[in-house]
Parts: structure tokens; C-alpha cells; sequence
């Protein structure tokens, strides 16, 4: 009971640690707008740990790559410490599946802001468009509504992008990340 609470809570603080790691790399990387609430709450939250890192970690053609790592390697500790607490035995490749796990755990949380944007936005644009949340989330969600936009008609003056968009993340969280977890968990 103790240890379950004990994985419960780990997994939970550093879902959300690399959550926020990564909610910073997204903002930069969508050039949202900086001084929006929410991106100097996410800035602020993590700051204490991303500026130290960009000194060993440098940037890559405007990528904040200290961010990107920094949410990887939370994802990758949280794994080891959570198969630790239930009594794996870890051999000599547990590192490289590790690293994998945690990679597609990115990729994962990566696609889960995505549809959470993408509702939000949809629900704001009919409730408050008017929001202060509007812009972000219109920066965050264009590079992946524009795509479906551009061939699929409004019916009704209703946007019909953000269903499509929602599909095809469930279609990437269904079918291969969920086989390549399936497969990295078997290799430990």
C-alpha cells in the first residue's frame, strides 16, 4: 500500500515537472506570445532549473534543446525510480529502454498538450473568445489546425479541423506508441 502511494505520487510530480519542462519548450518553439500569464507561470516554475542547465546544454538553431533534455531525463529518472520501487531487476540494456521509455513518454505528454489546446481553444472560441488565452492558444494549435484548414470545408461557419486533429492524435496514442511501450517494457 505504501509503495503503491509512494509510485503514485512520484509519477504524478514528475508527470507534471516534465510536463511543464516541456509545456516551456513548446511555447518557445511555437514562438508564443512571452508575456501571456501562462508562459511566465510555466518560465517562472522552471526557470530555477533550466538556466543552470543552459550552460552545459547549449541551444540548436533556436531550439532551448536544456529545456527538451531536462523533460527527458524527469521522464527517464521517474521510470528508474518507479521500476525500482517495484522490484525490477534492471540488466545492462535498462538503460538504453530507459531512455527509449522516456522518449515515447514525450512524445506522449507532447501529443496530450496538443489535444487539450486544441479543445480548449475549440470550446473558448464559442464561449470567451475574447480570452487571455486566445493568443497562446492560437499560437500553440495553427502549425497543427492549419494542415486540415486548407482542405477541410467549414459546414456551417464550423471549423471541423480541430475533429480531425483529435483523430489522428488518438490514432498516434493508440497505435504505435502504445506498441513501442508495450515492446521497450518487455526489453526490461
Amino acid at each position: 500500500m505504501l509503495t503503491q502511494t509512494l509510485i503514485f505520487l512520484i509519477v504524478t510530480l514528475g508527470d507534471l515537472f516534465a510536463l511543464a519542462l516541456l509545456l516551456r519548450f513548446m511555447l518557445q518553439l511555437l514562438r508564443a506570445p512571452a508575456r501571456n500569464p501562462f508562459s511566465q507561470f510555466v518560465a517562472a516554475l522552471t526557470d530555477f532549473v533550466v538556466r543552470p542547465a543552459r550552460r552545459v546544454i547549449p541551444g540548436w538553431r533556436g531550439l532551448d534543446l536544456a529545456t527538451l533534455v531536462l523533460a527527458w531525463l524527469t521522464e527517464m529518472v521517474q521510470s528508474w525510480i518507479v521500476l525500482q520501487l517495484k522490484g525490477y531487476e534492471l540488466g545492462s540494456a535498462a538503460g538504453i529502454a530507459l531512455a527509449a521509455l522516456a522518449a515515447i513518454q514525450i512524445v506522449r505528454l507532447t501529443v496530450y498538450v496538443v489535444m487539450v489546446a486544441v479543445v480548449v481553444q475549440a470550446v473558448l472560441s464559442w464561449v470567451s473568445p475574447y480570452n487571455p488565452l486566445a493568443p497562446l492558444l492560437t499560437s500553440v494549435t495553427r502549425p497543427f489546425l492549419r494542415p486540415f484548414q486548407k482542405w477541410v470545408p467549414t459546414v456551417a461557419n464550423v471549423d471541423l479541423s480541430p475533429l480531425f486533429v483529435l483523430i489522428i492524435c488518438q490514432l498516434l496514442l493508440t497505435v504505435p506508441l502504445t506498441w513501442l511501450d508495450a515492446l521497450i517494457r518487455s526489453m526490461l
